[in-house]
């Protein structure tokens, strides 16, 4: 084999021939594979391949033969054409790698076109030699590309299933349900910790006089949006996707909780029409097929290579002319908003964890002035809904930057703080049932949810187990841990 492509190769360096279509597909493919290497989970839609395919493959391949086809009519001489080849190629080369990079930025992209043009006419007679290069470049990524098309193929739902007929349970309570998640939003218990030390006694009370009930101890059960909503939504565990070829983080997520899911199901077989209400397309950014009735985004909005922060909507607005459109139906609306958000996600040389914790408190005020306009809204429109305030995990207040708790703790306040959660209830009528100390975790809230509006209490015999889960990169096998255990005592046990 390895014969046989040296015999191709010392072929294709020797050989008078232009291969223009090799050429044109070597320039691109390695920012193509790099793109996809680093943001797998954010393009892993049919959709976005052909878009991706058409734009670093299909139109570089189209400008050559455009302009061949002119250089040939035109300016036949052949003292210039021979330079159009290389000059696309390495002007193709260094473009994509900036968009792949650091995505369509002007000044560099120019840049690029520069050094590409430049170097193609410095380096013509090497064009082939090039080729090759490029080539390797792309086979060096391939070995860290397989595992994520393996898992991509092989990716089974089958751990959504339930295991009882809770997909079937029909609801003898009926009122209209909101559920609103602040990303990030601790519990009111770990605002006074020794690490967060925030008086966020106002809206505690303000939640109290609407007549919420806190659950202090509520925590999710991953460390993610896009990890805790999975598992959410489906009222299971994941566990990362750890069954399939090694850790399997997030790679279906979105379309775990955009599309067809147990509890989407679970309201549509009860007639509820369903809403989905995003500050920002974050959840819409892989494009995947959206299942709820209806999304104040559409995918027309949400660009083709987005990490789905690029644009924004008025949120608050949006849900309110929502509910006052659909008076006469039952509906369920998921309302996500990035307030209070958490830290900072990458390192930061000018970070430190007392700023990024002045930082995030002063997020959390601007999240209290957002949760109490939508509460005093749907709680006058709508006195007998039934209100949800739920986090998607804590707000990561101690660590540097998030990704940091990727590196084994100990520390249980601070493993506490990835966790913690904001969970508050507006019963309808201030009848909240007997069972609600069972919403612990993030992974049980709609089991429990469910059991109440259908008044049957066995839905509770399959409740998943209140642990919570973190991956681990640094300071202990990579791999997943359990962090929190039943009790909610800090451990760290490998999930095998």
């Amino acid at each position: 084999m390895f014969g046989y492509l040296k015999r191709k190769l010392r072929l294709f360096l020797n050989d008078s021939k232009a291969y223009p279509i090799i050429t044109i597909v070597a320039s691109s493919l390695y920012a193509l594979m790099y793109y996809y290497d680093k943001n797998y989970a954010l393009i892993n839609s049919k959709t976005q391949f052909l878009f991706l395919v058409s734009l670093y493959i299909i139109l570089p391949l189209l400008t050559y033969f455009i302009l061949d086809f002119l250089f040939k009519h035109f300016y036949p001489k052949e003292n210039i054409r021979r330079f159009l080849l290389p000059v696309i190629n390495l002007v193709c080369f260094f473009a994509f790698i900036v968009v792949s990079v650091y995505g369509f930025q002007k000044v560099k992209l120019v840049l690029s076109l520069v050094l590409g043009v430049c170097l193609g006419i410095l380096f013509a007679k090497y064009i082939k030699k090039i080729v090759v290069i490029q080539f390797i470049l792309a086979f060096l990524v391939l070995p860290k590309l397989i595992p994520d098309i393996y898992r991509e193929v092989v990716y089974s739902k089958q751990w959504m299933e339930q295991p009882d007929t809770i997909e079937k349970v029909v609801f003898k309570k009926r009122p209209n349900i909101y559920v609103i998640q602040p990303d990030g939003y601790a519990s009111f218990s770990t605002f006074k910790d020794s690490i967060y030390n925030y008086d966020n006694s106002e809206f505690e009370v303000f939640l109290k006089t609407k007549g919420f009930k806190t659950y202090d101890d509520y925590r999710s059960n991953y460390y993610s949006t896009l990890s805790t909503n999975s598992s959410m939504f489906s009222m299971k565990h994941h566990y990362y996707g750890n069954t399939t070829l090694g850790i399997n983080p997030r790679h279906n997520r979105r379309n775990e909780i955009v599309e067809s899911n147990p509890v989407l199901r679970i309201l549509k077989h009860n007639n509820y029409k369903t809403f989905l209400m995003l500050q920002v397309p974050y959840l819409l950014s892989n494009r995947p097929n959206i299942d709820f009735d209806y999304c104040n985004f559409s995918l027309d909005e949400v660009s083709y290579i987005s990490r789905g922060f690029s644009k924004q909507k008025e949120l608050i607005e949006d849900t309110k002319a929502a509910i006052i459109e659909n008076k006469y139906t039952s509906n369920f609306f998921f309302i996500e908003s990035m307030l209070p958000s958490h830290i900072t996600t990458e390192y930061k040389a000018s970070s430190s964890a007392e700023k990024e914790r002045v930082k995030y408190l002063e997020q959390v005020g601007q999240a209290n002035e957002w949760l109490m306009e939508l509460v005093n809204f749907i709680t006058e429109k709508d006195p007998n809904g039934l209100i949800i305030i739920a986090a998607d995990h804590g707000g990561f207040v101690g660590f540097n930057y998030t990704i940091e708790s990727k590196t084994k703790v100990t520390d249980p306040i601070l493993i506490n703080s990835m966790f913690s959660s904001i969970l508050a209830i507006k019963w309808p009528n201030n009848t909240r049932p007997n069972f609600d100390s069972e919403i612990k975790t993030s992974v049980n809230l709609f089991r429990v949810l469910f059991s109440h509006l259908s008044e049957d209490e066995s839905y509770l015999d399959n409740l998943q187990d209140n642990k919570s889960y973190i991956i681990i990169r640094k300071g202990a096998p990579t791999g997943i841990y359990e962090y929190i255990d039943e009790s909610g005592l800090a451990v760290f046990n490998k999930i095998e």
